[in-house]
C-alpha cells in the first residue's frame, strides 16, 4: 500500500508548487503585498511649523460628498488608512502604503480594483505638560466633540478621483491644501443662554487653559422673579453646538419627511420638531 501512494505524491508536488508561484505574498496583516501607495505633503503656504498628529486618508466609493464625513463602522462607511506623524515638516511627503493599518479592509492589497474618491486630513495634535509629570501629545477639542474630520484647525485636502489597483500599484499624491475653520459660538436668546467658564483644576493638570462649556435652558418666568431659586437639571449630550430638541415655532406643515435608518423611522424629522415643540 505504501508503494501505491508514493507516486500521485510525487507528481503532485511540483504542480502545488507552481498554482502557487503567481500569487502575491501576504504582508502583516493578512492583505496581498500590494506597490500601491498614498504620498501625503502640506506646503509652507498652509503652515511653515512642523506637525504632530495622526494622518488619515479615506478611499470612498460614494460619489458625492467629502470621503472625510463619509467614514464609521457601519456598512456604508468606507475604507480608512491611519498614520502617526511626529515632527512632520512642510515639503516631505508621509506614505500611506502597505505596512499601514486600514478598516474595515486591513491592507492596500485587499482594496479592489477600480474608481475612487480619495481625501486625506491631518488630525493634529498639541503637547501637553501636565502636572502628574507626564508629558503627552493629543487632539485637544475644540468644541466639535473629538470629531477629527470637523475638528477646527486640522489640514485637509480637495478630494479627487483616481483609480487605483493594487495588484499593479501605483503612487497617488495627495496634498493638504486647506484647514478646518473655527466654530461659531452660538448667540444667546430669551430662552436659551450660553456659558463658558475656565477650569483652574483642569488648567492646571493640563498645563493650559482648560473650558468648560455649557447651554442653559431658562424656566419660564426666569427674568421677571430674579429671586426665586430654580432646581436645575444637567443633561450630558453627545457635544451639542446648541441647546437642541427645543423650538419656539410649531412645526413646519411643509417640512419634508426623511426616514431614519437609525431608528427604523418614517418622517423622524417631523417627529424631532413636534417634540421640540412640546418641550417648549
Amino acid at each position: 500500500m505504501k508503494r501505491s501512494w508514493a507516486f500521485p505524491i510525487l507528481l503532485l508536488s511540483p504542480l502545488l508548487v507552481t498554482s502557487c508561484s503567481g500569487e502575491r505574498e501576504l504582508n502583516q496583516y493578512g492583505a496581498p503585498d500590494s506597490d500601491l501607495e498614498f504620498s501625503v505633503s502640506f506646503s509652507e503656504a498652509l503652515s511653515a511649523e512642523v506637525q504632530d498628529g495622526r494622518l488619515i486618508v479615506v478611499v470612498s466609493k460614494q460619489t458625492e460628498g467629502e470621503p472625510r464625513f463619509q467614514t464609521g463602522g457601519g456598512p456604508t462607511g468606507q475604507q480608512v488608512f491611519g498614520l502617526d506623524v511626529e515632527g512632520w515638516a512642510p515639503g516631505v511627503e508621509a506614505v500611506i502604503d502597505d505596512d499601514v493599518f486600514g478598516f474595515p479592509m486591513e491592507g492596500l492589497g485587499l482594496i479592489p480594483a477600480g474608481e475612487y474618491r480619495v481625501q486625506a486630513v491631518l488630525n493634529r495634535y498639541e503637547t501637553f505638560v501636565r502636572s502628574d509629570g507626564h508629558t503627552v501629545k493629543l487632539p485637544p477639542d475644540r468644541g466639535e466633540g473629538q470629531q477629527w474630520a470637523r475638528k477646527p484647525g486640522n489640514f485637509y485636502s480637495t478630494p479627487q478621483v483616481v483609480s487605483v489597483d493594487p495588484a499593479s500599484g501605483g503612487r497617488v499624491e495627495l496634498v493638504l491644501d486647506q484647514v478646518i475653520p473655527e466654530i461659531m459660538p452660538p448667540e444667546d436668546t430669551e430662552w436659551v443662554k450660553h456659558v463658558r467658564i475656565r477650569s483652574d483644576l483642569l488648567s492646571e493638570f493640563w498645563g493650559t487653559d482648560m473650558y468648560l462649556g455649557a447651554h442653559v435652558l431658562l424656566p419660564a418666568g426666569f427674568e421677571e422673579h430674579p429671586e426665586v431659586r430654580y432646581p436645575i437639571a444637567i443633561f450630558h449630550g453627545h457635544f451639542p453646538a446648541d441647546f437642541g430638541g427645543w423650538r419656539t415655532e410649531p412645526p413646519d406643515p411643509d417640512l419634508e419627511c426623511t426616514y431614519s435608518a437609525r431608528f427604523d423611522w418614517e418622517c423622524y424629522n417631523r417627529t424631532q420638531q413636534e417634540l421640540a415643540y412640546q418641550l417648549y
